[in-house]
């Protein structure tokens, strides 16, 4: 069977591999140049179901408490499985017992095992929450590497201009998230800063509770950390505005103030699409798939929505062949 996945962003790829596992032929279509430019390019890329309870459904525990064993089986050496780290100042530690109360599968820290735990943030914090089973991953290196495999496993990409048409396909799964149009969507504006600095170390995601502006701090390569983000409901798709860009300034200084000297290497804000209850979809049509709704748990949630989407494609497959034999079998009678 002919699959064409529409969108190369977190969505479209893990469907792309889904498929491709079970001997699809498989094309994925973006109308980008390239890789990038999306709301996957801009993820943290934190794989952290507990943390995300703390303001989600719990769908969003059951459907991504898999996702670091999917990605880890998918692309190997991609996952740190390194935990999260919740941590806030004396003035916020309500902030910190009302994240306990709303998540699970969590251990509290003293100011010590804190210090042991992220050394750079010793006698910074008196307490902490510690999610050891949690994970993260970097999406830009994650994504270019799905991308890699995928080719090998025999998947085309087509970039840009010139876009097949769905007729030429048995089925089509629509991965184009805010492109998708869909009524029912709604965007939420998520903006972010890559920084640089080697004063600051860090072994796993951080996030800093604040009553206003709480913040991440994902550690990646060569120094670089990215800081996000925020949760704007507004369909804006404009630069990153000066207000948010001194809000995660001030947060990460506040986090450590080494971050006050540190680079500012990338700004940059992206839709995230979201339907009313901030949960996935996986609906099926006639020929038909449509996967989107994702919010802010791209990365974390795709895995699960892409095995559901792939199971009905190939249950589709499946009914269509039946009835070909059945057609094949009449024919001959």
């Amino acid at each position: 069977m002919r699959v064409l996945v529409k969108g190369a962003g977190v969505a479209g790829l893990t469907v792309a591999h889904e498929l491709a596992r079970r001997n699809m032929a498989v094309t994925v279509a973006e109308i980008r140049a390239g890789i990038g430019g999306n709301a996957s390019w801009l993820a943290g890329g934190m794989l952290a179901p507990w943390c995300e309870r703390e303001s989600a459904e719990e769908a969003v525990v059951t459907l991504g408490r898999d996702a670091a064993g999917w990605w880890g089986a998918a692309l190997p050496g991609h996952v740190k499985r390194a935990g999260t780290l919740v941590v806030a100042h004396p003035r916020d530690a309500s902030e910190l017992k009302r994240f306990s109360q709303r998540t699970e599968n969590h251990r509290w820290l003293a100011e010590d095992a804190v210090a042991e735990l992220e050394p750079d943030l010793a006698g910074r914090f008196w307490q902490g929450l510690f999610f050891a089973e949690e994970a993260h991953l970097d999406p830009r290196r994650a994504m270019e590497a799905l991308v890699e495999k995928l080719s090998a496993m025999g998947v085309t990409f087509l970039f840009g201009d010139g876009q097949p048409a769905p007729s030429a396909f048995d089925r089509v799964v629509d991965c184009t998230g805010m492109a998708a149009q869909d009524p029912h969507l709604r965007g939420v504006r998520g903006e972010m800063l890559i920084l640089r600095t080697g004063d600051v170390g860090l072994a796993r995601p951080v996030r800093l509770l604040h009553p206003r502006h709480p913040i991440y701090v994902v550690p990646r390569a060569d120094h670089h950390f990215m800081v996000g983000a925020t949760m704007i409901e507004s369909d804006n798709e404009g630069p990153i505005t000066a207000r948010s860009a001194m809000e995660l300034l001030n947060a990460a200084y506040a986090l450590h103030p080494a971050f006050g000297e540190a680079e500012i290497v990338e700004t940059g804000a992206a839709l995230r699409p979201a339907y009313p209850d901030n949960l996935p979809r996986v609906d099926a049509g006639d020929r038909v798939v449509t996967v989107n709704g994702f919010h802010r748990h791209g990365f974390l949630l795709a895995p699960a929505m892409a095995q559901q989407a792939a199971e009905l494609v190939f249950a589709s497959a499946s009914d269509t062949e039946s009835e070909h034999e059945a057609d094949r079998q009449r024919r001959s009678a």
